[in-house]
């Protein structure tokens, strides 16, 4: 088969942006030539990715009781062990009713729609839609993790089905990109997770072969494997990008369906020439899949992006780039300014469309 993705720059999720307007217009204008798809920025409360999750979908659910507040003095956690940790009620199972995310997903769609009309957005560009997997969207769960997530997860993965078929029976199949977001999972798999029992690799995997083939073959898919950013980008860095292609790998062949990008985060700016690092990569069996490698950082711009591009080049021959994770979480000191910055580093190193 043919690629359906082809461009030289994936945009991850999250945009330094104010607004859904704001996102899709500043990014047609910036990024025009270059991505396949437009993102709405996950502005507002998604700003906090996964933590949406836990604030509007998880925390009202009248099965799931609050452990532990979180530990922060401000409310607003700064890390991981400042999160709430939740359990599940005695006798209780969860049902989800409604998943906020494609509430906000189909909202934005309109605002996409009439930019496009208007000649904002070319033609032929795809919505994006970035959706947490279940261990990202549901790490709250560390009271009793053993014994709570194989229930917590089987009822949001019933309403990942349902909510699936919401969201493209509101938005044209052929106008969307979905992407599955995870860093927990990562994380998981590398056992530095202290609250999570055995089974990591099930619980990327289980997923992976039930909910990718949910999605319309019209519609676009992709994998975003990152390390996370909260606080700071990442949140674990590991020894090689071993794990990331492994799970690739495992994505491309058992999705079910064909798998049309692939995003895996890159190192810290230090070991840009690492060839260790980047060597897993010779192992990549992307099929049909554009590879977007997140070595974009703005510690380094472009002379760090060549030094990586040409380290990882040694061991993989197509591949596209991408910022290590969405940048709406650090958008350094003027976000416009930001993202002009990173249109500008990307088409200096991989040229313009």
């Amino acid at each position: 088969m043919a690629r359906r993705v082809n461009s030289e720059l994936l945009l991850v999720g999250s945009l330094p942006a104010e607004s859904t307007e704001n996102a899709l217009r500043t990014a047609a204008e910036q990024y025009g030539g270059l991505v396949f798809a437009l993102p709405d920025g996950e502005t507002g409360p998604r700003a906090a990715w996964a933590g949406y999750e836990r604030e509007r979908l998880v925390r009202p659910n009248p099965a799931v009781e609050t452990v532990t507040e979180t530990a922060s003095p401000t409310g607003i956690p700064r890390h991981a062990y400042e999160t709430p940790v939740f359990a599940l009620k005695a006798g209780t199972e969860p049902r989800f009713g409604r998943w906020p995310r494609i509430d906000d997903a189909i909202a934005s769609y309109a605002a996409f729609r009439e930019l496009r009309d208007a000649g904002v957005i070319a033609d032929g560009i795809r919505f994006q839609v970035g959706l947490p997997f279940p261990h990202s969207a549901l790490s709250g769960f560390k009271a009793d993790f053993g014994r709570d997530y194989p229930v917590v997860s089987a009822a949001f993965e019933d309403l990942v089905a349902r909510e699936l078929a919401r969201l493209t029976a509101a938005i044209p199949p052929g106008d969307l990109a979905i992407q599955w977001d995870m860093a927990y999972e990562t994380q998981d798999i590398e056992g530095v997770l202290a609250w999570t029992p055995e089974g990591a690799w099930e619980r990327f995997a289980g997923p992976v072969r039930r909910l990718s083939r949910l999605v319309s073959p019209e519609t676009l898919l992709g994998y975003h494997l990152c390390y996370g950013t909260f606080p700071e980008w990442p949140m674990y860095e590991a020894r090689d990008m071993g794990v990331l292609v492994r799970m690739a790998n495992y994505a491309v062949a058992e999705s079910g369906r064909r798998v049309d990008w692939l995003h895996l985060a890159g190192p810290r700016y230090l070991r840009s020439e690492d060839k260790s690092f980047f060597r897993p990569l010779a192992d990549l069996e992307p099929g049909d899949a554009r590879v977007f490698l997140g070595i974009v950082l703005p510690l380094d711009g472009e002379p760090g992006l060549r030094r990586r591009v040409a380290t990882a080049s040694r061991y993989i021959g197509d591949f596209g780039v991408a910022m290590y994770c969405g940048f709406g979480r650090q958008p350094g000191a003027d976000g416009l300014e930001t993202m002009r910055e990173h249109a500008a580093v990307v088409r200096a190193v991989r040229g313009s469309g």
